[in-house]
C-alpha cells in the first residue's frame, strides 16, 4: 500500500519518548517505507537517529537507548518531493544561534523553490533538495525574532500547499 509520510510527536512527563515513538512509527509504517527517524530532546540537547529503510531495520535497541528525553518527534517517509536518498530522510534537524529545531513534515509545498531562493539569498545553505529543509530554515530564521508559536505562524503564512508538521524546539 502506498500512502504519504507518517508524522508523530510525543511529550511524556514520566519516561523516555523513544520507545513510544518507535512503536508509533512501526504502526505508521504503511505510510512510508523509504526511511525512518526519531529526534528526542532531553531539555538540553537533541538526540537524533535517522536511517534509510523500514522502522524495524532502522533502529536497534542501542539506537533507542541513546535517544534520551521525554519529548520527541518521528517520521516515516514516502517520497513525493526531493531526492530518494538520506539527504531527504526525516525528521530534519537545524542548529542555529539560539538553539536547535527538529521538524517532521508530510505534504507538498507549491512555493518551495521560490522560498528556497529567498533563503539562499539571505545566506542559508541547504543540504537537500526537499521542501522540508526549506520549512526548517524558514522556521529557524523566524525563531531568531520570537517564540515558537510566532515563528510557526510566520512560516505558515509564507508556505503554500497541503501539509502537516510536527515541530520540536
Amino acid at each position: 500500500m502506498d500512502e504519504k509520510c507518517g508524522v508523530v510527536g510525543v511529550s511524556l512527563a514520566d519516561r523516555a519518548a523513544a520507545r513510544p515513538l518507535y512503536y508509533a512509527l512501526y504502526a505508521l509504517q504503511h505510510r512510508g517505507q523509504e526511511s525512518a527517524g526519531i529526534i528526542t530532546h532531553d531539555g538540553f540537547q537533541q538526540h537524533s537517529h535517522v536511517e534509510m529503510g523500514l522502522v524495524g531495520d532502522a533502529f536497534s535497541e542501542a539506537d533507542i537507548a541513546e535517544l534520551n528525553g521525554p519529548n520527541g518527534i518521528g517520521h516515516v517517509r514516502y517520497p513525493t518531493a526531493g531526492s530518494v536518498d538520506s539527504s531527504c530522510a526525516q525528521p530534519f534537524s537545524v542548529s542555529f544561534k539560539s538553539g536547535s529545531l527538529g521538524l517532521s513534515h508530510n505534504g507538498n509545498l507549491v512555493n518551495a523553490a521560490a522560498l528556497r531562493d529567498e533563503l539562499a539569498g539571505l545566506g542559508h545553505a541547504f543540504t537537500s533538495d526537499g521542501d522540508t529543509e526549506v520549512i526548517a530554515h524558514d522556521l529557524a530564521r523566524n525563531l531568531l525574532d520570537g517564540d515558537l508559536v510566532s515563528a510557526v505562524e510566520r512560516t505558515m503564512g509564507k508556505i503554500h500547499g497541503s501539509y502537516s508538521l510536527a515541530v520540536m524546539h
